[in-house]
């Protein structure tokens, strides 16, 4: 069972400074929270998709994930292959592979119908920062331990993350 849910820091959590924060603040289940950052998105220096609209999941013990506005994806340079997940709270995703990638490796994904608490993310896309090249403000992302998370990374936040090694007990 987990037990955390943001409401106490873990004495293994590390400690936020000025401007930072501790994904072990961050709530269970997660908490959506809009943002004027600008997003961007590319593959080989040729751009994906850029935004100042995006919406942040925050959940305990993973970085944020940047969610963008369909509106702000070139969707030419996509394609939608047959790769499902499920979400407890969001719902079912669906998945993305660059169109020109024959190997179709998912690089990103989106919920088409989400779950009612989290309507703010319908037709929005999140994607890989170990697979694409993502930035927020001009950072450069780093991607969450383990092939599954999504999680975005920059100085911003505060650890440890969930999929790191040692990890498997939270």
């Amino acid at each position: 069972m987990w037990e955390y849910t943001g409401k106490q820091r873990p004495d293994f959590a590390e400690q936020p400074g000025v401007g930072q924060e501790s994904v072990w603040d961050y709530p269970r289940p997660p908490a959506l929270v809009t943002s004027d950052e600008k997003v961007e998105v590319s593959n080989a220096h040729v751009s994906i998709a850029t935004s100042l609209s995006t919406v942040r999941v925050l959940e305990t013990a993973s970085p944020p994930t940047y969610y963008l506005p369909a509106k702000d994806i070139d969707w030419r340079q996509l394609v939608r292959i047959s790769q499902r997940s499920f979400c407890e709270w969001k719902g079912e995703a669906s998945y993305y592979a660059l169109a020109s990638d024959p190997q179709q490796v998912p690089i990103g994904w989106l919920y088409a119908n989400p779950s009612h608490s989290f309507a703010a993310i319908h037709n929005h896309a999140s994607f890989y920062p170990g697979r694409v090249e993502c930035w927020v403000n001009s950072e450069r992302v780093k991607p969450q331990p383990g092939e599954f998370y999504g999680g975005w990374i920059t100085d911003r936040v505060r650890g440890p993350f969930k999929g790191q090694p040692g990890t498997g007990h939270w």
